[in-house]
């Protein structure tokens, strides 16, 4: 059996791999299920549809239900345009922080994870380890659903998932859910001085807009439910952050597009919000076809995260209590997969090294100490599980 690499080692390797989103994962996938292969860990790739990407999942120790399950993304966000004060595919340690993309969001977590497969099956754990590594997450969580519902039926239930987001190891319970459109608004190009007989598709789109500014101040104004009013901000909220349409100023515009988005509140339900936002893009296709029928409206629905719901007694947020001593209350406000695991029948929390805030930023890094805090955290948990 080979010598185990050391957690800082595996994430050498973990960040130059250029995994951002927008390139297939599988060199990184490739090297993650040889490491663990080379223990006689097995593993199991959940394909995308192209077969340019995988997720992978892994279990170490008896083939017994009530273990944990480690679960991080192996993509990162692009570094186009950023000024990074060194090689952002290689880790550079420099005044206690590991520098580097991914290191933050989330390879330090991950690099953690593979290595807790081995040390658990050297210290002889009674209750399983899991790794479940997506793809995607960082385009709308969109490669892990397939993966979790495959390891739901193929391998012993896990009592916990632990969902290695930076969270300062602090232990999170709750996170808003969320869903997104791709809104094209098809108008009918006429000379402006004639608006009346075409349609803008720009000045169409501003009452869907504008529902989006009218539903955020009813949100609110309302009286937070208990577990909403955990959040900041309170409620649930619509946003739209790219908008691209027109031609020149003197014509109607034949084109809009947006993105729409929500951040549900755990407690209200997704599709509620979807099923009134297709009513006011009905009653404005309605209108617009009216002037014109060539014109219309297309939504392209392209990621949907439902909500991590605080447990009340979950395993997970007791198990990640212990082994941290953290007993605070947080939540989110953004979006991961402990939601879709948790929409699986898993109890989940999320529990990882470093802050948010260094998330996706040029010169993304990880404080040394965080890193070796998650180490600690991962040789208790299999403590735990030989135990």
């Amino acid at each position: 059996m080979p010598k185990p690499l050391s957690p800082r080692e595996i994430l050498d390797r973990l960040v130059a791999f250029p995994s951002v989103s927008r390139d297939s994962n599988l060199p990184l996938i490739d090297w993650v299920e040889s490491y663990l292969d080379s223990f006689g860990i097995p593993a199991h790739r959940v394909w995308n549809a192209d077969r340019t990407k995988a997720a992978l999942y892994a279990h170490a120790g008896p083939d017994i239900e009530g273990g944990v399950v480690l679960s991080g993304h192996s993509d990162v966000v692009p570094v186009d345009g950023q000024a990074w004060s060194s090689d952002p595919w290689t880790v550079t340690e420099r005044d206690g922080r590991l520098y580097g993309r991914g290191t933050c969001d989330m390879k330090g977590f991950v690099a953690l994870a593979v290595a807790a497969l081995p040390l658990a099956l050297e210290k002889g754990v009674r209750r399983p380890l899991q790794l479940a590594l997506s793809y995607d997450e960082e385009v709308g969580c969109t490669g892990a659903p397939a993966m979790i519902a495959e390891m739901a039926r193929g391998l012993p239930r896990a009592a916990a998932v632990i969902v290695g987001e930076p969270s300062r190891m602090g232990v999170v319970t709750g996170h808003k859910g969320g869903t997104g459109f791709k809104v094209h608004v098809k108008g009918y190009e006429v000379h402006s001085s004639l608006i009346h007989t075409g349609v803008s598709a720009i000045m169409a789109s501003a009452p869907i807009i504008d529902w989006a500014n009218r539903m955020n101040a009813a949100n609110a104004a309302a009286q937070a439910a208990p577990v909403a009013a955990l959040f900041n901000p309170p409620y649930t909220t619509l946003h739209v952050g790219m908008i691209e349409g027109g031609t020149a100023h003197n014509i109607t515009a034949g084109d809009c597009r947006f993105s729409f988005e929500f951040r549900v509140v755990p407690g209200e339900d997704i599709e509620d919000w979807v099923h009134r936002f297709q009513a006011e893009v009905a009653e404005v296709e309605a209108g617009i076809r009216a002037i014109r029928s060539e014109t219309g409206i297309a939504l392209d629905r392209y990621f949907s995260i439902p909500p991590l719901r605080p447990e009340a007694n979950g395993a997970a947020e007791a198990l990640a209590r212990r082994l941290t001593g953290d007993n605070a209350t947080r939540v989110v406000s953004y979006g991961t997969e402990a939601g879709q695991f948790q929409a699986e029948g898993y109890s989940a929390v999320v529990c990882g090294p470093g802050d948010i805030a260094q998330a996706h930023q040029a010169d993304e890094y990880l404080e040394l100490s965080e890193f070796e805090a998650g180490w600690a955290f991962m040789q208790r948990l299999v403590k735990d599980l030989a135990a």
